[in-house]
């Protein structure tokens, strides 16, 4: 085991947070050793994902929330009352940072930005995430990743020319806009320690959706080029690089080198197309694409997927097509150590998809998302409150 342990061990974060984008994104300051402090209003029943379904575990707790949540503490507070906000400035005195997943103009209201904090907290870094950001004509509208989506122009990249706009099938902006706010977060950080002052970073699900078009955006600002969708998920520009039907399904194979495409000339007997004025370059592929795919399609027809895949074993760019159930149950998954287990408080056991940031010689923490207000009367009582205070709180709905 390595003598560093976790990269943020030491680091605590408060969160103010709901639902996907923030939790996913504080989730991998957890999942490297920071203390995610969850703040929660209990007069709302906290996280509005604590009921989201479809499936519960036995103990009544959402699958989708703890998929979110794990490693993370839990402090009841109701920041819509005074006493709440002077309660969150006292935890704010001795946190690192304040990490926000709210509507836009609602961060400033509840104090939760750098200029209402920094008197009690100079070095405090405030993460906001929010839908359209802090300020502009949208700071108050609400929004959510598939409008990111459509608005952003994903349904017209997605899916069959001759089918009708389709989304992604996972909340791609969701999850990649929180892992944008941790990144700030703790870049942020770094600053601070050096500097001694905090900061404010933004990031909406707007702006990230937005910059991820990427070099499609470029096509289309510096050439014009407005990027369609292309038959069977194929690259724009490279080809063979989309699915092929095999005997039984399908492959998807990318040839995204040139020296990958002489591979599959050797492996498919056909040495021959390696010198072929029709597939001598990128160009002149992509330019006969439409008969190289038919070439192609008679060849993989002939094998399984798996033949294929046993053929060209990792010389060859290829994976199978596969559900979530084939996903998650592949060998390869177990072989990485790629699920984690989880134990609920009532002892239910669970499995969730590992980290993806590993560090060397040290495992990641594996505590299950915590029940509502879990942490409240410890972390108060860390600011001074006695146990009379604390049942005073409750009993008015503050914690």
């Amino acid at each position: 085991m390595s003598a560093l342990g976790l990269p943020l061990l030491g680091v605590r974060v408060l969160a103010v947070e709901q639902y996907g984008a923030g939790p996913f994104g504080t989730m991998f300051l957890a999942d490297q050793g920071a203390e995610v402090i969850k703040i929660e209003n209990p007069a709302e029943g906290g996280d509005v994902s604590r009921g989201v379904g479809p499936h519960f575990f036995a103990s009544g707790d959402s699958q989708f929330f703890h998929s979110f949540n794990r490693n993370k503490k839990s402090l009841t507070l109701n920041l819509s009352s005074a006493e709440g906000r002077a309660l969150f400035r006292k935890l704010a005195a001795k946190a690192d940072a304040v990490a926000c997943n709210l509507r836009g103009d609602v961060h400033a209201k509840l104090g939760l930005t750098y200029d209402a904090l920094k008197d009690v907290n100079p070095a405090i870094v405030c993460a906001h995430l929010s839908a359209y950001g802090r300020s502009g004509p949208r700071a108050d509208w609400p929004g959510f990743d598939y409008l990111m989506q459509a608005e952003a122009g994903y349904l017209t990249l997605t899916g069959e020319p001759d089918g009708p706009p389709a989304r992604a099938g996972l909340s791609i902006i969701d999850m990649m806009t929180g892992l944008a706010m941790s990144y700030g977060l703790v870049g942020a950080l770094l600053a601070a320690r050096t500097a001694g002052l905090g900061r404010d970073i933004d990031v909406s699900l707007f702006d990230l959706a937005l910059h991820n078009l990427s070099y499609i955006a470029t096509w289309y600002l510096a050439a014009g080029d407005v990027q369609k969708r292309l038959p069977r998920s194929a690259h724009p520009s490279i080809t063979p690089s989309q699915l092929y039907p095999a005997a039984d399904g399908w492959i998807f194979i990318m040839c995204n080198k040139e020296k990958f495409w002489h591979l599959l000339c050797d492996i498919l007997n056909r040495p021959e197309w390696k010198t072929s004025q029709d597939y001598l370059n990128a160009a002149q592929r992509l330019a006969n694409r439409d008969q190289l795919n038919l070439q192609l399609d008679d060849i993989f027809r002939t094998r399984t997927v798996a033949e294929w895949l046993a053929l060209l074993n990792g010389r060859v760019p290829a994976a199978p097509i596969y559900d979530v159930g084939q996903a998650l149950e592949n060998p390869y998954v177990a072989a990485i150590g790629g699920l984690h287990n989880y134990t609920l408080a009532d002892g239910e056991e669970y499995r969730m998809v590992a980290p993806p940031i590993r560090t060397e010689g040290v495992d990641a923490p594996r505590r299950a998302a915590p029940a509502l207000g879990a942490d409240t009367d410890a972390l108060l009582r860390e600011i001074g409150l006695m146990d009379a205070e604390i049942a005073a709180l409750r009993a008015r709905k503050i914690v």
